[in-house]
């Protein structure tokens, strides 16, 4: 079956086998190459059914014997360890005009990351020109064959809605369909492709690896050229009927928070890049113009400024503004901040926005700056798609047990 679902009974020889076979290779890419006796511990089987069960798994392409260890006196014991050259995935983070992408395998491997300028003129872009070539460009680094490429994540700001045709919401991604991307994109490369709101990738690396590790529920806060939430309950994603849910940077502002600027008329106006420029060039941040240079130029001076300090509790009470609504909606215990402009402002920016939180309302969140470090999107990315690479290879395994 086409779907990896096994036909047999439970309980039968076959359906065991498979339950093993597929419990075996788990094991291997947990933990990497393993003996015999090793895999018998972890797996729970006796050292017949090891052998049978790394016997079919190298049959299957799937797992391969690699060297061998000092065993008992006079006899050294076999490495077995899975085979993770195929299949594989590409994760892509995807800016206005600069995609990340590397290559990602079932075992979540540390793959090389590759860095692509694209066209600033949307007449020249391409979305199967450029996934096409972040596959290309990741599998070179990595050393792999593009072809053995099974499944793409692109993560990027906006969202695809799942009815219907599949629109795009997005700003950032100028050229590319509006309607029907997926579809384009699997027609024309041959490949599963999951096109993913880069907030909750980010939130997934949280969840992975970050402040949300071991929490029941927390929000993420991305600040940075725009704004946006992520809410990750158990460890699912809140993704919403029409995928939109998080989307709080067009969210109009309160009165209160109107008041902190009187320019702003949404979130994202108040804490966006726009925000930073206004509140760069009220402080006189020296060493950039704020008019004109990007926003990462723009917090770097800042962090250098005499006036960080004052700016980051400006911010704080802006951030707390906005993150009213999701507190009510949503009432997380922990609220982490991500993004550029969080990354700025770090623990102190996090204790500002706690405070001024519980000043304005009834509300009390653990605030917290994000712990992840590093590409927050791709490593979400390459953790969904680890994922997706991982069920494909295990699928593998119990197809291999229908007659």
């Amino acid at each position: 079956m086409s779907d990896g679902t096994i036909r047999q009974s439970q309980g039968t020889p076959s359906w065991l086998g498979a339950v093993n076979d597929r419990v075996g290779l788990s094991a291997l890419l947990d933990h990497g190459p393993l003996t015999r006796n090793r895999i018998c511990e972890l797996v729970g089987v006796s050292k017949p059914t090891a052998s049978m069960m790394m016997t079919r798994l190298i049959a299957a392409g799937v797992v391969e014997e690699s060297g061998q260890v000092a065993g008992s006196p006079g006899r050294n014991a076999a490495l077995y360890k899975a085979r993770t050259d195929r299949p594989l995935g590409v994760a892509i983070a995807l800016d206005a005009f600069r995609l990340r992408a590397r290559v990602v395998d079932a075992a979540g491997g540390d793959r090389p990351v590759v860095t692509i300028d694209l066209p600033r003129d949307p007449a020249e872009r391409s979305a199967v020109d450029e996934v096409a070539a972040a596959i290309r460009a990741a599998s070179e680094a990595a050393g792999t064959d593009p072809r053995v490429v099974h499944t793409v994540c692109i993560g990027t700001a906006g969202y695809v809605d799942p009815r219907g045709d599949g629109q795009l919401f997005s700003e950032t991604l100028p050229g590319w369909p509006t309607t029907g991307l997926r579809d384009v994109l699997e027609r024309e490369l041959g490949v599963t492709v999951f096109v993913e709101n880069d907030v909750n990738l980010a939130a997934l690396a949280e969840r992975q690896t970050g402040a949300g590790e071991g929490r029941d529920v927390f929000a993420l806060l991305w600040l940075g050229n725009g704004v946006g939430t992520s809410f990750d309950v158990a460890g699912d994603l809140h993704r919403g009927s029409f995928g939109g849910a998080g989307e709080l940077g067009f969210l109009p502002l309160s009165v209160q928070a109107h008041a902190l600027d009187p320019k702003a008329e949404t979130s994202t106006d108040l804490v966006g890049a726009a925000a930073i420029r206004r509140v760069a060039a009220a402080h006189r941040v020296a060493g950039v113009d704020p008019s004109t240079a990007d926003l990462a130029s723009i917090l770097a001076a800042i962090a250098d400024s005499p006036s960080a300090d004052a700016i980051i509790d400006e911010f704080g009470e802006r951030i707390a503004h906005i993150s009213l609504p999701l507190l009510a909606t949503l009432d997380p215990g922990l609220l982490v901040l991500a993004g550029p402009t969080a990354a700025i402002g770090g623990t102190r920016l996090a204790d500002a926005v706690e405070r001024e939180i519980r000043r304005l309302s009834r509300w009390y969140p653990e605030v917290v700056a994000t712990h992840v470090e590093g590409d927050a999107v791709l490593q979400g990315a390459h953790a969904f798609l680890t994922a997706k690479v991982r069920e494909e290879l295990l699928s593998k395994v119990a197809r291999l047990a229908v007659p």
